[in-house]
């Protein structure tokens, strides 16, 4: 059993016959065969707060899924208009369900010779562990808060300052204009 949702993702992503795991943007991408990606794990993609895998979907899922169930899915960003799904996976979707649709995935772009050597879907069942805040957030660690913490006293002494969030970090501007970057 998975102890938390990223060993769940690699276990169900890897469970598919000549399956690599490689790290593309800081984030695990699933392949066949050194070729085409079927599935990327993302967590807090520029600041999103998800936990997400995007999927390479089957033609008209996107639109079907983030349709009847936007809780559970969404269109995601760069890939999202060649009809890849978000699947959220700490929204209550169930793993038997992911499984599947990540099996969907490995079949869009598998060669039909791999397709036929799947067998059944794997079953897991739910990770006991969910992640930490500072696990999806880093700027939420303790750490980190020490580290801001006297940044933001410097950056908001100066005369017409504000901080804001750009791609998930702090930001501080003077006016419009970005001086500084956590």
């Amino acid at each position: 059993m998975a102890k938390d949702i990223n060993q769940a993702v690699r276990a169900v992503c890897l469970s598919f016959p000549e399956t690599e795991e490689y790290l593309s943007h800081g984030s695990p991408n699933f392949r066949v065969r050194k070729g085409k990606t079927f599935a990327t794990y993302v967590v807090n993609h520029h600041g999103d707060g998800r936990v997400a895998l995007w999927l390479n979907a089957p033609e008209g899922a996107q639109a079907h899924y983030t349709g009847v169930e936007p809780r559970h899915f969404f269109v995601p960003p760069y890939v999202g208009p060649r009809g890849w799904l978000g699947v959220k996976l700490d929204k209550g979707v169930s793993w038997k369900r992911v499984a599947q649709l990540v099996r969907e995935a490995f079949e869009k772009v598998a060669p039909p010779a791999l397709v036929s050597r799947i067998g059944r879907t794997i079953e897991i069942k739910p990770p006991k562990a969910t992640l930490r805040a500072d696990q999806i957030d880093p700027m939420q660690s303790t750490r980190a808060q020490r580290v801001l913490k006297p940044l933001r006293k410097i950056c908001l002494s100066w005369p017409e300052t504000s901080e804001g969030k750009q791609f998930g970090s702090p930001v501080w501007r003077a006016g419009k204009k970005v001086f500084a970057q956590a």
